[in-house]
């Protein structure tokens, strides 16, 4: 059974959990705008929405969703990277809540033009950004494919894309074995990286490893972590007293990383265990809401399998 917020462009995971984090809110700041489904759904609790996407695509289709709001005044669309927030916003504006949401949209994993896909025949794409812009990060030229990426990164670049970003065992000989493939005949499409997965690690990989190796170029060629690690600390000063920061992470990689800042932001001292004397700040920034990352339930499961590897985290200011 769908929500009411599900669409054909999406369906956003942990609504009413999210939802029940941010009770109180005013202004919110959806980093991740997608379809809109979580700004529809903090719309309606009564907030007024900021969001942010790099894919023009979802800021067109969550612009159409949510245009009564436009005209009210109380949503407005930012295209860009949640990474840049900083330069993205004004400098003084703070909101009561953020929500990172750092999955791939149905829409992008089914739209096979887009490369997100392992489908047969699909080309290698998997860039967020969409009608052949390249990303960038702090000025910087990034992988603008996975094509890309597979064709063009150096053997130790792959294998840390593997072992790092897909839990990959085997991660030096499938880099070795992609070295080996485009020295022949360039990665253009899924099959190409499909059959370099299935001749390493045998013909009993499927559709579960070919996902797990996919996402792992993907976060290389956006450099999702990397803009995640930027991210957290900046959109934590966004914050106001008693605002709360909520992410939703599907890959161990990216739920590490927000654990691990929540928890040092909550501690009064993050000096070296065995240090005599305190020489950090010596107090807490605020509290883990979440000791541990709230799931998905069974209903939600049933009706949206996607949300099977979401957790969420949330943290909230207290400074």
């Amino acid at each position: 059974m769908k929500t009411r917020y599900d669409s054909a462009y999406h369906a956003p995971v942990l609504v009413e959990e999210i939802l029940a984090l941010f009770a109180g809110a005013s202004r919110a700041l959806d980093c991740t705008l997608g379809g809109g489904g979580h700004a529809a759904a903090m719309l309606d609790a009564g907030m007024d929405v900021t969001g942010i996407d790099r894919d023009p695509a979802a800021i067109a289709e969550a612009s159409r969703r949510l245009q009564p709001a436009i005209a009210d005044g109380r949503f407005h669309a930012v295209r860009g990277n949640y990474a840049d927030a900083d330069d993205l916003l004004p400098p003084d504006v703070r909101f009561d809540a953020i929500l990172l949401d750092l999955g791939v949209s149905s829409h992008q994993l089914d739209d096979e033009r887009r490369g997100f896909s392992f489908r047969e025949g699909a080309p290698l794409g998997g860039a967020m950004e969409w009608g052949g812009e390249q990303a960038t990060t702090d000025g910087v030229a990034q992988w603008h494919s996975a094509a890309h990426f597979l064709n063009e990164a150096s053997v130790e670049e792959l294998q840390s894309a593997f072992f790092d970003y897909a839990d990959e065992p085997k991660a030096a000989r499938l880099a070795a074995e992609v070295e080996r493939r485009r020295e022949r005949r360039p990665f253009a499409i899924s099959d190409d990286f499909v059959g370099a997965i299935r001749a390493v690690l045998g013909p009993r990989s499927g559709p579960s490893d070919f996902a797990r190796l996919f996402q792992g170029v993907r976060i290389a060629v956006n450099d999702e972590l990397g803009g995640l690690e930027r991210a957290l600390p900046a959109l934590r000063d966004r914050l106001t007293t008693q605002g709360v920061l909520a992410v939703i992470a599907y890959h161990s990689g990216e739920d590490r990383l927000v654990k691990l800042a929540f928890r040092e932001w909550a501690s009064s001292c993050i000096c070296p265990p065995k240090q005599p004397v305190c020489t950090c700040r010596g107090r807490a920034l605020g509290t883990l809401l979440t000791r541990k990352p709230i799931t998905a339930g069974e209903h939600e499961l049933a009706h949206n399998v996607r949300a099977r590897s979401a957790h969420l985290r949330a943290f909230r200011r207290e400074d």
